[in-house]
C-alpha cells in the first residue's frame, strides 16, 4: 500500500445540506434519540475491528469527515489492515464524474511546427477539477485534479481510476489517477501517432486493460481510423505494453473518446450509418453490430447498466405517422439482437425536446442509473432503471465558478463518466515496474 501518502490534501470541498424528513416538533425527543445513538458509553466499548467495519461502509465524503474525529481514524487511510477490510466489505457507489466541456484543438507534430505565435506560452491553464454527482442523494461534490499536468484530458474511468490522455498529436501519453487519493501512475506512450482516439479502460482487482483506437495519423495533417492497440497487465505476471495491435473494420467512423466495457468487450458507436463496434479483448477481434432503427436514430449513446449494454437514442420517423420518442434498447446475450426495454414518457419527451432544441445529448450509465445531458446547457435528466423514475437533476453549483458565458453557454456543458470512488486501488501496484518519469508536455 505504498501509494497512500500521508502528506495528501483532502480532495473534497465539503458543503453539505441536511434535510430531515418527518422530524418531530419536539426538540427534546430529537435530542433524546441523538443522545441515545451517540452515547459514548456505548461506542467506547465497541471493538476496534467492529468500528472499522462500520467506517468502511461510509461513502467517501462521510469517511473524510470522520477522519477529523481522532488521530486513529485520521490514520485509517494509511492502515493496511483497514484498507484490506475496506476492499472486502465496502459497498459499491454508482456515482458519476463530470468535467467541463473542453474544445479539442487541431494539434500537429511539434517537430513540424516552426515559429508561430508564442505570446501565450507562459500562460498557465487553471487546475483541472471534476464534479461528482451522487444519484442516490442527488448531491454534487467538487473534486480537485490539481496533480494532472497541463495538456491532458480525462477520457475514461473504471475501478476508481480516471484515465487522462495527452492532447498533443502523436504517440499518446496516458495517466491513471485515483482522485480520491491524489495518486498518479503514468503508462508508457502508445506506439502509433494519433490525434483524438477513442479510449477504453477496464480495471479489475487484479488487472488493467486499456484500448486506444482510431484517429491514426497517416500524415501530420490527416487522420484515418485504421488500427487499435492494447495495453494489458495482470497479477499473474503477464503484461503487454501496446504489443497487441488489431485492424478496425473498414469504413468505420468512431465517436472520439467514447468506449463502454461490458462482458469482456469494449463497445463504441460507429457513424454513417449508425452501427456498434465491438472489440473482444481476449481474442483481439473487432466486429460490427447493426443498430436498431438505425435510419431514424438521433444522438445514439452506449451505456453500461448492471452488466448489460444499452443503446439510448431519440427516434424521429419524420415520414411516418409515429410520434418522436426517446428509447432504450438492450443488447441480448446472442450479441446481435436488440430489445426495446424503456421509453421516456411522451409528455416528458416533449419538454425534453423543447429544451434540447436539436442540439443533441450525451448519456452515461452506472449501475441502475442513466444521466442524459443536453449539449450546450447545464440541463440533465436522471433515469432510475429499476424504479422507472425520471427526474431533472439540479445544475452543478460548482461548474459555474469562474465560467465564461453564463449558465446557458457552452462553458456550462459537462461531459462525464461512470465513476466508483475507492479509497484503495492496489492494482496500480502492478504498474510500479513500468513507472516512468513525467515528461514536459505543451498542452
Amino acid at each position: 500500500m505504498e501509494s497512500f501518502h500521508p502528506a495528501m490534501n483532502l480532495p473534497f470541498s465539503y458543503t453539505f445540506s441536511t434535510t430531515l424528513t418527518g422530524s418531530s416538533s419536539s426538540g427534546t425527543t430529537a435530542t433524546s434519540i441523538t443522545n441515545t445513538w451517540m452515547d459514548p458509553r456505548i461506542w467506547s466499548k465497541l471493538p476496534q475491528r467492529l468500528l472499522d467495519r462500520v467506517i468502511a461502509f461510509l461513502p467517501p465524503p462521510a469517511f473524510f469527515r470522520a477522519r477529523s474525529v481522532c488521530k486513529r481514524w485520521y490514520a485509517l487511510l494509511f492502515s493496511d489492515t483497514f484498507l484490506e477490510l475496506y476492499l472486502q466489505v465496502s459497498p459499491r457507489h454508482h456515482w458519476f464524474l463530470f468535467f467541463k466541456h473542453k474544445t479539442l484543438k487541431s494539434y500537429i507534430y511539434r517537430n513540424n511546427t516552426s515559429g508561430g505565435d508564442q505570446g501565450d506560452i507562459n500562460v498557465r491553464a487553471p487546475p483541472c477539477e471534476g464534479y461528482i454527482f451522487d444519484p442516490y442523494d442527488i448531491t454534487w461534490y467538487r473534486l480537485s485534479f490539481a496533480l494532472i499536468p497541463p495538456g491532458f484530458s480525462p477520457a475514461s474511468s473504471s475501478g476508481g481510476l480516471v484515465c487522462c490522455v495527452s492532447d498533443e498529436a502523436g504517440p499518446k501519453s496516458i495517466i491513471l489517477c485515483n482522485p480520491i487519493l491524489g495518486s498518479l501512475t503514468q503508462l508508457p506512450p502508445t506506439l502509433r501517432p494519433r490525434l483524438f482516439p477513442s479510449i477504453g479502460l477496464t480495471v479489475s482487482p487484479t488487472s488493467i486493460d486499456v484500448t486506444v483506437a482510431g484517429d491514426d495519423m497517416i500524415s501530420p495533417f490527416a487522420v484515418k481510423n485504421l488500427t487499435a492497440e492494447n495495453f494489458h497487465i495482470d497479477g499473474g505476471g503477464f503484461y503487454s505494453i501496446w504489443g497487441t495491435n488489431s485492424s478496425l473494420p473498414r469504413l468505420c467512423s468512431l465517436e472520439s473518446g467514447r468506449m463502454v466495457y461490458v462482458g469482456a468487450k469494449f463497445y463504441c458507436m460507429n457513424f454513417s450509418p449508425f452501427s456498434v463496434l465491438a472489440h473482444d479483448v481476449a481474442a483481439n477481434i473487432w466486429c460490427k453490430i447493426q443498430a436498431p432503427m438505425r435510419r431514424f436514430l438521433r444522438s445514439p449513446n452506449l451505456v453500461e447498466s448492471k452488466g448489460k449494454l444499452l443503446l439510448v437514442a431519440a427516434v424521429e420517423k419524420s415520414k411516418l405517422n409515429v410520434p418522436k420518442s426517446f428509447r432504450l434498447w438492450s443488447l441480448q446475450s446472442c450479441g446481435t439482437t436488440w430489445v426495446e426495454v424503456e421509453r421516456m414518457p411522451q409528455q416528458l419527451y416533449v419538454q425534453f425536446a423543447e429544451l434540447e432544441g436539436g442540439n443533441g445529448f450525451a448519456c452515461v450509465g452506472n449501475g441502475e442509473f442513466i444521466v442524459i445531458m443536453i449539449r450546450g446547457s447545464d440541463k440533465a435528466l436522471l433515469f432510475d432503471i429499476f424504479r422507472k423514475i425520471w427526474q431533472w437533476i439540479p445544475p452543478c453549483p460548482y461548474s459555474q465558478d469562474g465560467g465564461v458565458g453564463g449558465s446557458n453557454g457552452r462553458d456550462s456543458e459537462l461531459h462525464g463518466f461512470a465513476y466508483e470512488p475507492r479509497l484503495a486501488t492496489p492494482v496500480t501496484g502492478l504498474l510500479d515496474q513500468l513507472t516512468l518519469p513525467f515528461q514536459p508536455f505543451n498542452g
